[in-house]
């Protein structure tokens, strides 16, 4: 059974239509990875998915019981607040400190416990919110744009280590994106969109797409950055509308 499943989902305000006929599935243990420019309706998705909004159109269906951990794009910490990582990730829920330490362990940054929160370099900190969310041991990551004001080094080991989590945890994880310079290797799928899903299957099959060429343009090569990776296998399929109108 699918851990999130949409069908036909849409999101309108008044004339104005920001999501139209998605269907969308993930599935234990799958990477999918959502790309498309600011405005396409990323977030809105995510939303839709989680609970968080409702649609206008269609349905999503989420398995009973099911545990979401989310990583966000930044979260905002007063410089002068006194918090360590160990009592940030202790919050809303407590953790056994054993516990706070294999994860961050787990996650690549040992010994940080007593570090205070806002002495953390960007990486560390993205680290820490992944561990964070980990903690709860859920059944699907939602990230969105992770590795924001991380260098290219930084970004492309902060993938590695989402692939690690996938096959040590078995949890889904969906990864949002506007930034189209790196798709992880990893992606399973790669759904394109902009207010609907304009391609989906492997990233290299969505990068000879027509419908991603056609919003994104030939200039940087379709602008996807492709890691070498064995995910060669795909259930590809474009729309047949071109991406080239919001």
């Amino acid at each position: 059974m699918s851990l999130i499943t949409a069908s036909s989902l849409g999101l309108s305000h008044g004339a104005e239509v920001i999501l139209r006929d998605v269907d969308f599935a993930i599935s234990s243990g799958e990477i999918v990875t959502l790309v498309g420019p600011n405005g396409s309706g990323k977030s809105t998705l995510v939303r839709l998915l989680l609970g968080i909004l409702s649609p206008t159109a269609g349905r999503v269906r989420r398995r009973p019981g099911l545990r979401i951990g989310y990583v966000p794009q930044k979260l905002s910490i007063d410089a002068s607040l006194p918090l360590t990582v160990a009592r940030f990730l202790a919050l809303p829920d407590r953790h056994a400190p054993a516990a706070i330490s294999q994860e961050l362990e787990n996650v690549g940054i040992p010994g940080l416990e007593q570090r205070q929160l806002t002495a953390l370099s960007g990486g560390q900190f993205q680290r820490a919110l992944l561990a964070r969310a980990l903690l709860t041991a859920p059944d699907i990551l939602v990230l969105d744009e992770p590795t924001q004001g991380l260098d290219q080094q930084g970004e492309a080991a902060f993938y590695r280590l989402i692939d690690e989590v996938r096959a040590r945890t078995g949890a889904a994880v969906l990864l949002v994106s506007h930034d189209l310079h790196v798709v992880m290797s990893a992606s399973d799928r790669v759904i394109c969109l902009n207010g609907h899903v304009c391609c989906e299957g492997t990233p290299h099959l969505v990068a000879d797409a027509p419908e991603y060429r056609a919003l994104f343009g030939h200039g940087t090569q379709g602008a996807l950055a492709l890691y070498p990776h064995d995910h060669d296998h795909c259930h590809d399929h474009s729309h047949g509308e071109g991406c080239d109108h919001a």
